[in-house]
């Protein structure tokens, strides 16, 4: 008998599992089946280096011959030609969307915020604390402030998730908050940090020094106004709510045992 000869394959290597979309084989095995790996390496033996290739000239205009005797046998023409036709407008109009800009979004507040409202935040550096609610800025921030002087809580920002509205209650009509407590007023204005020289790549990194945060002139002349002005406003409440106010303001929030926040009323 003579040796068997192989039959031509008629069922591709990579088939679909059970028509769930889901193939036998990786694209990273039939990759290496396929033997395309080989492919890739011959390409990589077999590609010129940068050193071997002839730069390429970066020309505008080239040089052509022309035909005939009283042409002057030569012309310069563009490499890339210039559009043929040109816009109707001058300038691209804008399309339309239904997205806005983060300026553009509505800032809801909880009903159970209102300006003079004793919060207790729940996150931060001065988490546990009671402040009292002012306003809310054009992004959506809280402010607050402790009073500085009761609690040590400043002036601050505050996402409204980050908070537990209480009954609490102080009356701030007669508190004017300056207008220029807004949301440019507490961002922090950074050094430009200094380029590294030639030579000398990551010594920047080390040279560094951690910048200490100091408070402007302008933010404590603002937090001793509005303070001023909140701590009136608790002393000329009345008698029964300024005794419970003051300490009441100066205590942190905690839980004992068997005290659960779902079954709280604040």
């Amino acid at each position: 008998m003579g040796p068997k000869v192989k039959s031509p394959r008629t069922t591709p290597i990579n088939q679909e599992v059970k028509s769930s979309g889901v193939m036998r084989l990786s694209h990273g095995r039939m990759f290496h089946k396929r033997g395309l790996w080989l492919v890739e390496k011959w390409k990589k033996q077999n590609e010129k280096k940068p050193e071997d290739r002839k730069p390429k000239k970066s020309t505008r205009m080239v040089t052509k011959e022309v035909k005939g005797d009283k042409n002057g046998k030569t012309r310069t023409v563009r490499v890339n030609r210039f559009p043929r036709f040109y816009p109707t407008e001058d300038r691209p109009r804008k399309l339309r969307t239904n997205k806005k800009t983060f300026s553009q979004h509505k800032h809801s507040l909880r009903p159970s915020i209102t300006p003079g409202t004793v919060l207790i935040l729940v996150a931060g550096r001065h988490a546990g604390k009671r402040v009292v609610f002012l306003k809310q800025l054009a992004t959506g921030l809280l402010l607050v402030t402790g009073p500085f002087k009761l609690n040590g809580c400043p002036l601050r920002r505050i996402n409204q998730n980050y908070v537990i509205a209480t009954s609490t209650k102080i009356d701030i009509s007669k508190v004017n908050v300056p207008e220029n407590l807004n949301d440019a007023f507490f961002n922090r204005v950074r050094a430009a940090r200094r380029q590294a020289k030639s030579g000398e790549a990551g010594a920047e990194i080390f040279q560094q020094k951690k910048e200490e945060y100091k408070v402007t002139e302008e933010r404590k002349s603002a937090q001793l106004e509005v303070d001023k002005q909140l701590l009136n406003a608790i002393r000329t409440s009345s008698s029964a709510d300024r005794k419970l106010l003051v300490p009441y303001l100066k205590k942190k929030f905690s839980l004992s045992n068997k005290q659960y926040p779902h079954e709280m009323k604040f």
